[in-house]
């Protein structure tokens, strides 16, 4: 691994571990990322329970956006389109953070759509849990996960499975 992609690697956690709740700016002001926990007064309002994490796995990023929602926020129509905009504010905010870390522009390119799990945690309350892939531009000698794997069997080991392996052909001394 070159020292550039570990450079970006080690900026995209930085700013991830910026995001923690109750985080401040350089004016002291509260950081704004676009979750649901931000929404109202920290003490006196009733707080909503979100947050995400990132994932670096080759030259893609994961982020994972957990929530706890209300259940009739789930048969919402456009349910959906609020989990695809809070990743994308995510992921802006984490372009923005990696840009004040490093000084550098960070790419990121959405692989397909939002993978969401809704699972119930009482008559009122769900937890989601959703995760969007992105693709990390500016990488260089890092495989792509997503292309087809070689294969690196030895020539004498995959004979020897051509053959039945282990125990396709008895010896002479069983009489079972």
């Amino acid at each position: 691994m070159s020292q550039e992609t570990l450079d970006v690697i080690r900026g995209i956690a930085q700013a991830a571990a910026n995001a923690y709740d109750g985080a401040f700016d350089s004016n002291g002001d509260p950081i704004k990322i676009g979750l649901k926990r931000e929404e109202g007064h920290p003490v006196l309002s009733s707080r909503n329970m979100d947050g995400f994490k990132v994932k670096v796995s080759c030259n893609y990023m994961d982020i994972n956006y957990q929530a706890e929602i209300k259940l009739r926020d789930v048969h919402n129509t456009k349910f959906e389109d609020e989990l695809e905009q809070t990743i994308a504010d995510i992921a802006s905010w984490l372009k923005k953070e990696y840009k004040k870390i490093t000084g550098n522009a960070l790419s990121l390119t959405p692989e397909g759509d939002v993978n969401a799990i809704v699972q119930s945690t009482s008559k009122v309350r769900v937890f989601v849990n959703a995760t969007k892939t992105f693709k990390i531009g500016g990488l260089e000698g890092v495989e792509d996960k997503l292309q087809p794997s070689e294969d690196t069997v030895q020539k004498n080991f995959k004979d020897f499975l051509d053959q039945g392996g282990l125990g396709s052909r008895d010896a002479k001394n069983v009489t079972n």
